[in-house]
């Protein structure tokens, strides 16, 4: 059986958020859709999104960096999320590996998110089901669009080319040997599920900062706001 999956490398990755935007766009009009969106321009803006972008910053100031790390729905050759389900609504597919849900059958009891150590899972506000990456598979298996598009749609929005797509059982796959030769890892393997996608590791780089480089010493401002503060001025006023 093939499993197909994505492998995501965490060096090109910059945070820019196409992917989440072209599933949206993709997924709410076509197969697995509609997704809500609830007060989406609301200072607590909730909705149902296939994907997400988390952001990290890492390490100690002033060797700090920041990590971009996309999440999704793994696809795991072993699925915690199907055998709890109570209706059989959340299934893996036998031709592809790719996990689904059948709407018609679904009757939102979150079984399945509560399963997932991944909370990929995520319940629709409007329609009251359980709703997850589909690896866009109306996409992925429709034989009248060109083979070269038929991948999921943030795979063929990264900027980047972050985002790899194929078939991890096939050994000569461009997604295996992404995995085999720059040390792909899977996401918890502890857990036992064996999630499908993959991630490529960042590559570590050396950063030499001198102590010097850490004081504006050059900084214009400093000697403009030295007078006005001494003048009775907020730094307000300075800065604004």
């Amino acid at each position: 059986m093939s499993q197909l999956a994505l492998v995501i490398d965490l060096n090109v990755c910059v945070g820019c958020h196409a992917c989440v935007t072209s599933c949206k766009e993709w997924n709410t009009s076509g197969w697995a859709g509609p997704m809500a969106d609830l007060r989406p321009y609301d200072v607590d803006p909730t909705g149902t999104f296939f994907n997400r972008v988390q952001t990290y910053e890492v390490g100690e100031f002033p060797r700090t960096e920041t990590v971009h790390f996309p999440k999704s729905c793994l696809h795991c050759e072993d699925p915690p999320c199907v055998p709890v389900c109570p209706t059989g609504a959340s299934y893996k597919r036998e031709d592809n590996g790719v996990v689904l849900v059948d709407y018609d059958k679904c009757i939102g009891c979150k079984y399945c998110s509560w399963s997932c150590p991944y909370g990929a899972r995520e319940l629709d506000g409007r329609e009251k089901v359980m709703k997850k990456c589909t690896l866009c598979i109306d996409r992925i298996t429709d034989e009248t669009i060109p083979e070269s598009e038929r991948k999921p749609a943030c795979v063929l929005a990264c900027p980047t080319s972050a985002r790899l797509f194929g078939d991890v059982h096939d050994p000569q796959s461009e997604v295996s040997i992404a995995i085999r030769e720059q040390g792909g890892y899977q996401l918890m393997p502890e857990w036992g599920t064996k999630p499908a996608n993959h991630y490529l590791p960042r590559r570590k780089t050396r950063i030499t900062i001198h102590a010097d480089e850490l004081d504006r010493v050059d900084n214009p401002l400093l000697e403009e706001l030295d007078a006005a503060v001494s003048e009775g001025a907020s730094i307000d006023d300075v800065a604004f």
